[in-house]
C-alpha cells in the first residue's frame, strides 16, 4: 500500500479521508465511516454492487469512465469528480486511486477522496510551501533546535551562491564572516529561547569564500512549534535589499550635500565639508584639490591643471594616516597622474582595481595618494558653469570592496552640487575683496598728525554678515589747532554701503573744511543723502538693500586752546567721556534723526574736558547686536572704560576684549581719544581797537613774542600777514579785532572779528589800488582760510616753524 502523508492538515490522511475499495470489476470490498459521511451510503448498501451503479449519476458517466479507464492504464490517477449522495444529490470529492497488487487474487484499486474545496485547500497550501522552497525570491531558512541549519530554498542558493544541499547540517552563519556569523547567530538564539519574532532586523551578510563584496539583507524571523508546545527550530525569511540599502545610502548622502556642504561662504570650509561627507560613507580616504585662482575668489581659466591647493582631507579612523600634503599646502600634480588629466579635460575617471605597483609607480600616482594600500580609486572634476575649479580624489582601502559605476555616478553627482557651493562661496570671496579694496581705500590709513588728542582706534569688519557695512570714522586737523573726530555707520552691508560710505566722509572732510558747526555739518550731510536719494529714484534705482537713507553720525570738535568740545550726532549713539579721576559718563546729547530722514534739526552742545580726559565714539557693534539691549551694551561699554589700562592703545584693546566676540556680526568702530591742553605759553591772544594804529600795533605785538618764542625768522612775514588782515578788519568790519598766535606743530596767526563777511581772494589789476593784500598772505603761508563763528569770523593762516613758507 502507497504511504500516505500524515499531516494533520492533509485532507487525504487515513483518519480524514473517505476510504474505498474496489475490485478489478468495480465492485465496491471496502467502505469506510467516513465515506458514509460524505456520501450518506452504509457499507451494506454498498459492499458487494458496482460503483458506478451506486454512485454516479448518468449524466456524469462518460467523465467517471474516462478517469476510470485513465487509472487502469497508469496504475493509478487523482483529481476531482462528481459523485452522487444516497439523497440524489451531487457531491464534488477530490479522489486519489492506487492500484493494490493481491497476487494470485488478482489486482484491487484503493481510493482516498475528501471534499473538493477541502482537497483545493490543501493544495494551495502545498503549492505555497513549495514555493517557498523552489519559486519565491525571498530567502528561506530553517534552523533545528541546535541551531543547525536543517534547509534553505533556492533563493538562499541564489544570493549566496552556495548550493542548498550544502547548507543541510551546517551551524547557523558558518559561511559568514566572524561579525556577521556571530549577529546571526544571536538572533536565532533569542527568538528560539524567546518565542519572540524579529521582523525586519537588517544584517551585514559577507561569505567568508567572497569578503569583497558587502550584501544587506532583511531579516524576519520566527520560532516553530508542534500542536503540542514543542520548539521545532526557528524560520527565517531573508530579503536581499543591497541595492536598495545602497539607494539608500546615496540618497542620504545626497542630503548631507544639501545641508551640510555650502554652509558658509568660505571657499576653504565648503571644500572641508566635502571631504568630511565623502567619508567613510563613500570613500576610506578623500581629498579636494582646489585651482590658487579660485581660492583668491579669481575665475579659473579653462583647461588648467595647476597649480592647485589642498583645502579638504579627510580618512577614517583615527590612527589611518591621511592623504600627504595638509590643508591648505600647495599640490603639484605630475602630467601625467590622473588628477591632472582631470582638471586639464575635466572629465571623471574610474580605476575600479589598481595595480599593486600602482601608487610607487614613476610618473603615474607620484605622492598624490595615501601610501595605505588603497585599491580603488575615484577622481571628478569639480565643475561650474563650464569651469573646472578643482577636483575631488576618492581611495580605498580599508573597505574590500571596489568602487563601482554607480559610485562613479554618485561622486559625480555629490561633486557637481559642491562645485556650485564652491563657485558661490568663490564669487562671494571676489565681491568682498573687491568691497574690502573699496572701503580700504576710502578709509582712512593712517591717523594725521596733530596736537589736540592723543587717538587709539580700532576697525574691525563683520566677519558673520554678508558683504561690508558701512561704518567710517576720521580724524581731521582743523584750523587753530583743533581738530573734529567723526563715526559714522551706513545701514546696509556690500559694496553699496561701502560706496555710501565714501561719498558721505568724503563730504565730511569738505564740510570740516569749510570750519562749519556740528549741527551744520549734520544739515549739509542730511541734504547731501535726501539729495542722493533723489537721484536714485529718478532714475528708478531703488532695489532693497541699495538704500542710502539710515546712515548715521556723530561729529565733534575738540579745541586744545579752551578745552571746550561741541558734539553734534544725527541718530548715532552717544559718547562716553572718562574723567582723568576715572569717572565715566554717557553724555546727554540730542539724538537728532538719521541722515536722510529730515524733519528734525540737529543741535550742538559744547562740554567742557579736563585734560587727559577721555572721549569715546563707536558704531553699534561695540554695545551690541540689534536684538541685544542697548542700553546693557552702553552699561559694559562705561564699565571697560572705567578701568583705563595706563596707554591709549592697551585702553582700546581692553574695550574690544570685554565686548567684541571673536566672529562679531556687525562691523565695529571704536576710536579713543585722550584730550590735551596747549601750554597758556604757547597761546597769545590781543585784543586791537578799530583804527588805524591797530596795524602797527599788531606788528609790534607779534615781534616781542615770537622774539620771545624764538622765532625772529617768522617775525617779517607774520608781521606783514596780521597787518594786512588787522587793516581788512578796520576797513571792511568796523568793529574791534582779536589777534592770536598759537605756537604749535605749526605757527598760527588768527584775526577775529564781528563781520560775518568773508574775504575773497582775487587778482588785482595793475591800475587797481588795492586788492593784494590777500594774495600777499596765500603766497606767504603754507594754508589760510576762513572759519564763522556765532560771533563773526576769523581769518586764520599756518606757517610751517622752520623753512620758508611754500
Amino acid at each position: 500500500m502507497t504511504e500516505l502523508s500524515e499531516s494533520h492538515d492533509d485532507p487525504f490522511a487515513p483518519h480524514l479521508a473517505a476510504l474505498v475499495v474496489l475490485d478489478d470489476r468495480g465492485v465496491v470490498v471496502g467502505w469506510n465511516r467516513r465515506a458514509q459521511e460524505l456520501l450518506g451510503h452504509p457499507d451494506t448498501a454498498v459492499i458487494g454492487r458496482p460503483a458506478l451503479e451506486v454512485l454516479v449519476d448518468p449524466p456524469d458517466l462518460p467523465a467517471v469512465t474516462e478517469a476510470a479507464a485513465k487509472c487502469r492504464r497508469a496504475g493509478g490517477w487523482a483529481g476531482v469528480l462528481t459523485l452522487r449522495h444516497r439523497d440524489g444529490q451531487l457531491v464534488e470529492l477530490g479522489l486519489r486511486a492506487h492500484e493494490l497488487s493481491r497476487g494470485d487474487r488478482g489486482r484491487e484499486w484503493f481510493l482516498a477522496g475528501a471534499p473538493a474545496g477541502d482537497v483545493l485547500e490543501w493544495q494551495r497550501d502545498r503549492a505555497v510551501l513549495d514555493g517557498l522552497y523552489r519559486q519565491c525570491p525571498i530567502g528561506l531558512v530553517v534552523h533545528g533546535p541546535d541551531q543547525r541549519i536543517l534547509r534553505v530554498n533556492r533563493a538562499i542558493e541564489r544570493f549566496s551562491g552556495v548550493p542548498a544541499a550544502d547548507f543541510r547540517g551546517l551551524s547557523t552563519g558558518r559561511l559568514l564572516l566572524a561579525d556577521d556569523a556571530r549577529k546571526a547567530v544571536d538572533r536565532v538564539r533569542q527568538v528560539m529561547q524567546t518565542g519572540r519574532p524579529l521582523v525586519y532586523s537588517e544584517q551585514f551578510v559577507r561569505l567568508e569564500q567572497d569578503p569583497a563584496r558587502e550584501r544587506v539583507a532583511l531579516v524576519s524571523s520566527f520560532r516553530m512549534e508542534d500542536p503540542s508546545g514543542r520548539v521545532l527550530g526557528v524560520a527565517e525569511m531573508i530579503e536581499d535589499i543591497t541595492e536598495r540599502h545602497r539607494a539608500q545610502r546615496r540618497l542620504a548622502l545626497l542630503d548631507q550635500v544639501g545641508s551640510r556642504i555650502g554652509t558658509t561662504l568660505d571657499v576653504a570650509e565648503t571644500a572641508r565639508e566635502l571631504a568630511e561627507v565623502m567619508v567613510p560613507h563613500l570613500a576610506d580616504h578623500a581629498s579636494v584639490d582646489l585651482l590658487q585662482a579660485v581660492t583668491r575668489g579669481e575665475e579659473p581659466t579653462r583647461a588648467v591643471a595647476g597649480p592647485v591647493v589642498r583645502l579638504g582631507t579627510c580618512s577614517v579612523g583615527a590612527q589611518q594616516p591621511g592623504p600627504p600634503h595638509p590643508e591648505g599646502h600647495p599640490v603639484e600634480f605630475g602630467p601625467d597622474t590622473p588628477q591632472a588629466g582631470c582638471l586639464a579635460e575635466g572629465r571623471p575617471l574610474l580605476e575600479p582595481v589598481l595595480p599593486p605597483d600602482w601608487v610607487s609607480a614613476a610618473g603615474r600616482q607620484g605622492a598624490q595618494a595615501p601610501d595605505l594600500g588603497a585599491h580603488s580609486l575615484i577622481v571628478v572634476p569639480l565643475a561650474a558653469r563650464g569651469l573646472v575649479l578643482g577636483v575631488m580624489t576618492l581611495w580605498r582601502s580599508r573597505r574590500p570592496d571596489a568602487f563601482e559605476t554607480d559610485d562613479l555616478t554618485l561622486a559625480q553627482e555629490l561633486a557637481s552640487r559642491a562645485a556650485v557651493a564652491i563657485d558661490n562661496a568663490r564669487r562671494f570671496t571676489q565681491q568682498q575683496q573687491t568691497a574690502f579694496t573699496l572701503q580700504s581705500s576710502l578709509l582712512p590709513r593712517t591717523v594725521p598728525d596733530q596736537s589736540a588728542v592723543e587717538v587709539a582706534l580700532r576697525y574691525l569688519p563683520a566677519s558673520a554678515g554678508p558683504g561690508l557695512g558701512g561704518d567710517w570714522f576720521d580724524v581731521i586737523p582743523l584750523s587753530g589747532a583743533r581738530v573734529a573726530l567723526v563715526v559714522g555707520d551706513v545701514v546696509g552691508r556690500g559694496i553699496h554701503a561701502a560706496a555710501t560710505m565714501g561719498r558721505l566722509r568724503t563730504a565730511v572732510h569738505t564740510l570740516a573744511s569749510l570750519d562749519l558747526e556740528p549741527d551744520e555739518v549734520l544739515s549739509r550731510l542730511d541734504d547731501l543723502v535726501n539729495l542722493l536719494a533723489a537721484e536714485h529714484e529718478a532714475v528708478g534705482e531703488r532695489p532693497l538693500g541699495e538704500q542710502v537713507v539710515g546712515a548715521t553720525c556723530l561729529y565733534a570738535v575738540y579745541d586744545p586752546v579752551s578745552g571746550r568740545c561741541s558734539v553734534a550726532r544725527a541718530g548715532h549713539p552717544p559718547p562716553v567721556v572718562t574723567a582723568p579721576d576715572g569717572q565715566v559718563a554717557v553724555l546727554d546729547l540730542p539724538a537728532g534723526p538719521p541722515l536722510g530722514l529730515g524733519g528734525l534739526p540737529f543741535e550742538t552742545r559744547d562740554i567742557e574736558l579736563a585734560e587727559g580726559s577721555l572721549l569715546c565714539l563707536y558704531t553699534n557693534g561695540i554695545i551690541g547686536e540689534r536684538h541685544i539691549d542697548a542700553d546693557a551694551g552702553l552699561t559694559k561699554l562705561c564699565a571697560a572704560l572705567a578701568r583705563p589700562a595706563g596707554a591709549l592703545e592697551r585702553t582700546c584693546q581692553a574695550v574690544i576684549d570685554a565686548l567684541v566676540p571673536s566672529r562679531p556680526s556687525d562691523d565695529v568702530v571704536l576710536l579713543i581719544a585722550r584730550t590735551r591742553m596747549l601750554p597758556p605759553a604757547d597761546v597769545a591772544s590781543w585784543r586791537l581797537p578799530p583804527e588805524p594804529a591797530s596795524a602797527g600795533r599788531a606788528r609790534t605785538l607779534i615781534s616781542a613774542k615770537l622774539t620771545e618764542w624764538g622765532l625772529e625768522h617768522l617775525a617779517f612775514t607774520t608781521e606783514l600777514i596780521a597787518s594786512e588782515l588787522v587793516t581788512n578788519v578796520y576797513r571792511y568790519a568796523g568793529g574791534p579785532a582779536t589777534l592770536r598766535l598759537i605756537r604749535e606743530q605749526c605757527l598760527v596767526c588768527e584775526v577775529s572779528d564781528t563781520s560775518h563777511t568773508s574775504p575773497h581772494l582775487r587778482h588785482a589789476r595793475t591800475t587797481d589800488e588795492g586788492g593784494r593784500g590777500l594774495f600777499l598772505v596765500a603766497q606767504m603761508t603754507e594754508r589760510w582760510g576762513t572759519r564763522y563763528t556765532r560771533e563773526g569770523k576769523t581769518v586764520w593762516t599756518e606757517q610751517p616753524l622752520t623753512g620758508t613758507p611754500v
